[in-house]
């Protein structure tokens, strides 16, 4: 069961919205402004967000965008009346992943969220676990508010990684997201983790980028 909030300020219109998600076997909290959004999605876990653009306290554009700041990754489909390119493009610089113009069909809808409830957002501009923050705006990555020397490839191979946290990241996978089909010589990835682990890990008591023998590599916070 997937974990919707819907932020709506039409009552008529949310009520619709959750009753017919419940019966598609969503659970679904419900916000009216865009203000009470901001604190549920701090308080919970949603798998998406389904966000109004114009709200009472804070509009769409400002939660998405502050979301996305703070490191939010929730996929975010938004909700408008509008259907002006210049609006989406407006969105989509936000940080919303999807749009869908109202009125719309309630089938329709659904299937936009599991399509994005299938992967979180590439949107989020800052990636963090424990004290490591990789901020993707400013390019910069830090451990304990100390700035790190990360090379070009372990940029890429730190930012797959965090954005797949706590997950593994299967060997394969990093290759071709460097290297596409032109991949190199079979040490090459393990040069260039060994590299990012000094990097991110080195001098620091708790090691945050480990090993999975035979599979791949993970970022995880350390154990209490």
């Amino acid at each position: 069961m997937l974990d919707i909030l819907l932020v709506e300020d039409d009552r008529d219109l949310a009520a619709t919205v959750m009753q017919y998600l419940e019966l598609e076997d969503f659970r679904c909290d419900h916000a009216d402004n865009g203000v009470t959004a901001l604190q549920l999605c701090q308080q919970n876990g949603y798998d998406a967000l389904l966000l109004d653009l114009n709200l009472p306290r804070m509009d769409g554009l400002s939660v998405c965008q502050q979301l996305r700041e703070e490191g939010n990754d929730v996929p975010i489909l938004m909700l408008t009346a509008r259907d002006q390119l210049t609006d989406k493009l407006e969105g989509f610089r936000a940080g919303t992943d999807d749009f869908l113009v109202k009125p719309f069909e309630l089938q329709e809808l659904v299937v936009r969220l599991l399509a994005l409830t299938r992967r979180r957002s590439g949107q989020v501009r800052l990636l963090q676990c424990s004290d490591l923050r990789m901020d993707l705006t400013a390019h910069e990555v830090t451990r304990g508010g100390t700035p790190l020397k990360v090379s070009p490839i372990g940029w890429k191979l730190l930012e797959h990684l965090l954005r797949a946290a706590p997950n593994a990241v299967p060997r394969q996978k990093l290759e071709q997201a460097i290297w596409g089909d032109d991949l190199p010589d079979s040490n090459a990835l393990k040069v260039h983790m060994h590299h990012l682990r000094r990097a991110i890990d080195g001098g620091f008591e708790a090691p945050l980028l480990h090993t999975v023998p035979g599979y791949g590599f993970l970022i995880r916070e350390p154990a209490a």
